[in-house]
Parts: C-alpha cells; structure tokens; sequence
C-alpha cells in the first residue's frame, strides 16, 4: 500500500508499551509522528529514540505525540526502554507497539524491497527501514520520510518539518529551504498583491511569484 500526503492515516489496534491502542482514538486532537525502526537492542535504534526521548519536551509544546513501531514484542520493548534511558538519560516513555504479525509495517509500507515475508522468517529479514510519518490531528498524513536501516534520522530536521507543517495548516503560505521558525515565509500565488498585502502586512517582493512575508503568530 502507497501512503500518500494528504491520505488519511491507516487506522489500527494494536498492543504496546501503553496498552492497547487504536491510532485515530489516540491521536485525538493532537498532531502523532509515527516512526518505525529495524529492531529493538541495535545501536542505531538506540540512539534514535534516546533523540526521540530527550525531546519529548519540545513535541509536548507542539501538542504532538510520538509512537513507534517495532517488530518486537511489548516485553521486549519494555527491557529495551530502559538502555535507552541509560543511555540518553531521559526516559522513552512514549508507546511503542508490537508489531511481531507485521500488520502495521504492512499496512505504513515500512518494509524494505527486499523483504522476505512467509512463516520462518528472521527479525533480520522483516526489519523495517526508518520511516517517518507526521499526522495531523484531521489524521491525514501531512509528511512522510524514509531512510535505510543503516542511517540514523536527524530528529532536529524532523522536528523542524514538524513546525513548518504547523506553520503552513489551513494558512496560505510555504517554507523556503532551511526555514526554522522565526524566519520569513512565502505566500502562496492563490492571493494576489493585494490581498496578500491585506492579510500579512508588508512584502518583500523577490519575483512575481516569490513573495516573502513575516510569518502569521498563531
């Protein structure tokens, strides 16, 4: 299955380290990032979500849960949590799911090309590649991210692609390259001059079709 932006984010019930829990019911009203990783006890993994731990401030302020995926099991999961907080010294206390049937790798089509699926399979040959998922409290998928098995993902970037989502929903504007909030944005060619001037304030006015704009407080 394809996950494409603006989709509405496949809905599941599974097992994790929180309990039973269906996606929409637990995303609510907030914004969810959902990222999957290869394995739990690896080191790449251990220092991603020891990243995802020590930031839990920053998604809290953003109103934003985290969730992972594993495709090990809750008991695992739980044992694991805590290298990761003697590692990064913050507690990985946001939920993981066990996802040993693979139904939500499947589902999210987290699984790499050449996957081999059938009963008897390894970990090693069911490991997910990196991928990242931010959902909008509407559930439809507003990014999507993948990254080998071998490349750690920058949470900072993802952390800042959060805020440029938040920034850009229901307003009409973009994000240059590099935008960190604080920066100027671009409004978007649905207004005119006129309008846009109405809406924002001043311009700067690069080109006709490159109109950049203090960003709106929200």
């Amino acid at each position: 299955m394809s996950i494409r932006i603006n989709d509405i984010a496949p809905d599941f019930t599974a097992d994790s380290t929180a309990g039973q829990l269906s996606l929409h019911e637990w995303i609510g009203d907030s914004y969810a990032i959902l990222f999957s990783h290869p394995k739990d006890f690896t080191p790449v993994c251990t220092t991603e979500f020891g990243a995802v731990a020590r930031l839990a401030p920053e998604f809290a302020q953003r109103n934003t849960k985290v969730l992972g995926v594993s495709v090990d099991s809750v008991d695992e999961h739980k044992k694991w949590q805590r290298d990761i907080e003697t590692v990064c010294g913050a507690p990985a206390d946001f939920p993981i799911i066990d996802d040993r049937s693979l139904t939500v790798s499947k589902l999210y089509d987290m699984l790499p090309a050449d996957a081999y699926l059938p009963d008897g399979r390894t970990p090693a040959d069911s490991a997910t590649v990196r991928t990242v998922f931010i959902i909008g409290p509407d559930k439809k998928i507003r990014l999507t991210m993948a990254y080998p098995m071998t490349v750690g993902r920058n949470f900072a970037e993802i952390l800042r692609a959060l805020d440029a989502v938040q920034a850009t929903d229901g307003v009409p504007i973009a994000t240059p390259a590099n935008w960190v909030p604080g920066e100027d944005v671009i409004v978007a060619l649905s207004l005119n001059n006129d309008q846009a001037k109405e809406k924002f304030g001043t311009l700067d006015i690069k080109l006709p079709y490159l109109r950049f704009t203090g960003a709106p407080k929200r």
